[in-house]
Formats: C-alpha cells, sequence, structure tokens
C-alpha cells in the first residue's frame, strides 16, 4: 500500500479508502447510468445480440466514467486527486482537447 500512496501522492490511510471508495461507487454508478440509458433508448438484451449489448454499453461507459469520477470525488472531498487522474485518463481516451484552453 505504501508504493500506492506514493505513486499518488497521498499521505494518509483514510485518504486511500475514500479513494477506493470513490472508484467502487463510481464504477457501479456509471455501469447503472448507462444501464438505464440504453433502456431508454429501447435498447435491451432481448432486441440486441448479447455482444453488441456490451459493446454498446461499455462505449457509453467509457467518456461518463472520468466525468462523474471528478462528481464524485469532489463530493468526497478529493476532487484534486480525481480532476488530475480523469483529465490523464481522457488524455489517453483521444479527448484531451476538452482541458485545452
Amino acid at each position: 500500500m505504501n508504493k500506492l500512496k506514493q505513486r499518488w501522492g497521498i499521505s494518509s490511510n483514510f485518504q486511500l479508502i475514500v479513494i477506493f471508495i470513490v472508484f467502487a461507487i463510481n464504477g457501479s454508478l456509471s455501469a447503472k447510468i448507462s444501464s438505464f440509458c440504453m433502456s431508454f433508448l429501447g435498447l435491451n438484451k432481448d432486441n440486441l445480440p448479447l455482444f453488441f449489448y456490451y459493446l454498446i454499453l461499455i462505449v457509453l461507459v467509457m467518456p461518463l466514467y472520468p466525468f462523474l469520477l471528478i462528481v464524485i470525488g469532489f463530493i468526497f472531498g478529493q476532487f484534486p486527486f480525481f480532476f488530475g487522474f480523469s483529465k490523464k485518463m481522457l488524455v489517453s481516451m483521444g479527448l484531451g482537447f476538452i482541458f485545452k484552453s
């Protein structure tokens, strides 16, 4: 755990636990929201092959995840950490133009 704390620039175990909680909530919430959007559009496992259903679900989750991470991180008081983390993630996804001034 010390290597992870050092890599992320975290000073306390409490902060590390909060970060893990934010990751857990964010992953579940982004999947739930994407699933809701798919059902709202009428896309479900009954009218799509499973491969395409999960492919569309993943395509919806990927851009939603970093933005939700910032929001949930802000709620838990970890905005600076998650803003930097999300920024790196969006740049690696090819969406770095969002942060250019």
